[in-house]
């Protein structure tokens, strides 16, 4: 068959490149959102003056130094502390009260980016007198991002943003009571950081660490497919205690197919979902 326009053969180079990543490296993008991770690839394209995609193919299979040093750029860091009010404000009127029957808390933050949605629940949680007996488990796939996470600074400019979303939120104090200003940054107090534990996981090929109480991956899955999306609600459902909370992105929705069956809506508004235990998961969604 002729392909007589650049979509199809960008397309074709798309494919290729990532494929080409997993058979070298063994990070497999190949079931991300083609859509997303094209404009990514095109970017890169760009931003190291390269001819086409198959050039930075070249480049990528060839220097391995290279490929580590442009691997970040696959993923989408698009966040801030308190991001969506609405859905902190649902979590503690709804969430909360079921968490201070638990003696001991384990939370999963999957695809945590640069960790200011981790900070944003680790103060909440502070306000509700449930942090002490907590421990988050922030993840990503993005190392660069996972080290800014775990310095917890950011910049200042960000500032009235911040506070903002944390008083719609339902915030008990002021904001800037856990931060410290540097220069043109702000830092997270020492506190926030001592129950938070940083790790490298990707959702699209890892396993299961933890069994926890609450897991939340808010704004990651819309830029996966239909494959890897069923993969990873897989994932969080085996990782979920009895009854665990599952939290996503206002734009994001599981109530479809298989999946309805084995999660129920605690807030609807807030995207916030609660596990239905059922033997028959493990067949329904092969």
């Amino acid at each position: 068959m002729h392909l007589d326009n650049e979509n199809d053969s960008e397309d074709i180079e798309v494919r290729l490149l990532l494929e080409a990543i997993f058979l070298k490296y063994g990070s497999d993008f190949r079931s991300y959102s083609r859509l997303s991770v094209k404009r990514q690839i095109l970017k890169m394209v760009k931003d190291q003056n390269l001819g086409n995609i198959s050039e930075l193919q070249h480049k990528m299979i060839w220097d391995e130094l290279f490929f580590k040093s442009i691997l970040p750029k696959f993923s989408i860091n698009v966040t801030e502390h308190f991001r969506d009010p609405s859905f902190y404000k649902a979590f503690r009127n709804d969430v909360v009260p079921f968490l201070r029957t638990y003696p001991s808390l384990k939370i999963w933050h999957a695809g945590c980016a640069t960790g200011e949605e981790v900070y944003s629940m680790a103060i909440l949680l502070e306000e509700e007198n449930l942090y002490e007996k907590t421990q988050i488990y922030a993840t990503d796939i993005n190392i660069k991002a996972l080290e800014i996470a775990k310095g917890g600074k950011y910049l200042s400019r960000n500032l009235s943003t911040c506070s903002e979303n944390y008083l719609k939120s339902g915030g008990k104090k002021s904001f800037s009571e856990y931060i410290s200003v540097q220069d043109m940054d702000f830092i997270m107090d020492k506190k926030l950081k001592k129950n938070i534990l940083f790790i490298d996981h990707n959702l699209a090929v890892d396993e299961t660490f933890v069994e926890a109480h609450v897991i939340l991956c808010r704004n990651v899955l819309i830029y996966f497919n239909e494959v890897l999306t069923r993969r990873v609600i897989k994932l969080f459902y085996d990782s979920l205690q009895k009854h665990g909370f599952l939290c996503m992105g206002l734009r994001e929705s599981i109530m479809r197919s298989a999946n309805k069956e084995h999660f129920k809506y605690l807030n609807r508004d807030g995207k916030i979902y609660r596990k239905v235990p059922s033997e028959s998961f493990n067949r329904m969604v092969k």
